[in-house]
């Protein structure tokens, strides 16, 4: 068309120019003519063609009509305009409607995850409980299928601060678990904290201090604050659970650390000092204080200051408290006699350098308890409990190697790692008290072979003396968060 277009504009010109040059012949004009007439006749040859061709061809998106009209060097017409308007307004419709029908929405930042295992469990050492219900009675069971733990966790922003980095968030998360529901069949509240970022979090290599307020797991030792994920052994460490400082607490807490150590090569930071302190309720989870008196609880912490190759890289030392006021009772029954100290103390050392490590903790417990058959007659006296709690493990694999974890692959590939580790746990209620001791061994494997997903295999012998008895437990437990 370009080219008929320039026939027709030369002969337009020679037309214009005829009038001020010399007169031209008959002949010379015919010719002109002539030229002009196969001018316009391939024009509307072309016109005709160009409109069976659009006839003819499937229907296309407007906007690929308009991209091949300009690609042809054609103008785009009025409909292939309204054609591009309407897909525009299609894509728009759909976008929304994914949007409300198949994305979830919330009012603030949001990330939700949560922790499930799985567990098969055989012990030598056979279990009959009774009970007022024919559902709860247990009889001589020596194997069982469970589900110990699920959580479900949200986390996120309430305010997030990308000038220095003084972050508000928040966590909440809900679960069933065996060892702290008394009905296995509904979520108990977890976890229900908000935290501030009071320096900032910007740079790495400055010190943090980060508050927390609401129900929320101690900051004491090792095994307490750890959560499933971070945790080698199915088992928890007897303390833990025996001492009650396994329970949530509703308080105030601040965690922080000081003059870090940073390795920006292998992405490693390592704080010289770490601390926390805090006040809490000390009634456990989900309850008000049951009196006047609150629990104080911190934890101070020293890491060897090193780079990520020394051979004191990880190496830390740290030492624990915890002291509050529990009510007492008369034995058996619910008369109030007053409260009485709860005092707890620990000592822990880590060395986590890949692929080995080793961590141990000492605990020691003062409960005041009451003794007496009436008010008037109860005495209260001191029962002292202590725990020595030993882990040996060793890594091999590409599991906790950064680098490897880094790598961009396609599907759900992560690298695999195996950790064999040996546990020693031992658990004295009363010092004073001979040959009531509890001691267990474990042996056991964990497979990393996803990123939230590993295997464990742990083989427990228990040596209970004041129950004198003696037997062995068999665990296997898949345990994969989302």
């Amino acid at each position: 068309m370009q080219q008929h277009r320039y026939w027709l504009g030369a002969g337009l010109l020679a037309l214009a120019g005829a009038g001020h040059a010399a007169a031209p012949s008959n002949e010379e004009l015919q010719k002109q003519i002539v030229a002009l007439k196969k001018a316009v006749e391939a024009l509307q040859q072309q016109l005709d063609q160009n409109a069976q061709a659009s006839k003819a061809a499937p229907a296309v998106p407007a906007a690929t009509a308009v991209a091949a009209s300009d690609a042809a060097g054609t103008p785009a017409t009025r409909e292939d305009l309204q054609g591009v308007q309407a897909d525009l307004e299609n894509f728009k419709y759909q976008v929304q409607r994914d949007r409300d029908t198949a994305t979830a929405t919330s009012s603030r930042a949001l990330n939700v995850g949560g922790t499930i295992q799985a567990r098969a469990a055989y012990s030598s050492q056979a279990t009959s409980t009774s009970s007022s219900t024919p559902a709860g009675v247990v009889n001589n069971r020596n194997s069982s299928f469970d589900v110990p733990t699920a959580i479900l966790a949200f986390t996120g922003n309430l305010y997030k601060d990308y000038d220095e980095g003084r972050n508000l968030g928040y966590r909440l998360s809900a679960g069933a678990s065996q060892q702290t529901a008394s009905n296995n069949s509904f979520l108990n509240l977890l976890d229900a904290y908000l935290t501030y970022s009071v320096l900032p979090t910007i740079d790495p290599a400055t010190s943090r201090l980060d508050i927390a307020f609401g129900q929320q797991l101690l900051p004491f030792g090792l095994e307490v604050p750890a959560t499933e994920d971070l945790k080698p052994v199915i088992l928890n460490a007897q303390f833990t659970t025996r001492l009650g400082l396994a329970q949530r607490q509703i308080g105030l807490i601040a965690r922080g650390d000081f003059d870090p150590v940073v390795d920006y090569g292998y992405n490693y930071r390592a704080p010289l000092l770490t601390y926390a302190f805090g006040v809490v309720n000390g009634n456990g989870p989900n309850t008000s204080d049951n009196n006047s008196a609150k629990d104080w609880v911190g934890r101070l912490a020293f890491t060897v200051p090193s780079d990520y190759n020394s051979w004191w890289r990880q190496l830390t030392v740290g030492g624990s408290f915890y002291r509050g006021k529990a009510n007492l009772f008369v034995p058996g029954t619910g008369t109030l006699v007053g409260t009485g100290d709860r005092v707890r103390y620990g000592v822990d050392v880590t060395y986590n350098h890949e692929p080995f490590g080793v961590t141990y903790e000492y605990i020691q417990g003062r409960d005041d308890t009451a003794s007496g058959t009436t008010q008037a007659n109860t005495r209260v006296s001191s029962i002292k409990s202590d725990s020595h709690t030993a882990t040996f493990f060793y890594n091999f694999g590409e599991q906790f190697v950064k680098g490897f974890r880094a790598q961009g692959r396609y599907d759900d590939w992560w690298p695999k790692s195996y950790q064999p580790f040996f546990r020693y746990d031992r658990f004295d209620p009363n010092t004073d008290k001979p040959s009531d001791e509890s001691t267990v061994y474990t042996a056991g494997l964990n497979v990393f072979f996803a990123q939230t997903t590993k295997f464990q295999l742990n083989i427990n012998h228990t040596d209970d003396k004041a129950k004198n008895q003696s037997y062995s437990d068999f665990l296997a437990q898949f345990q994969f968060g989302f």
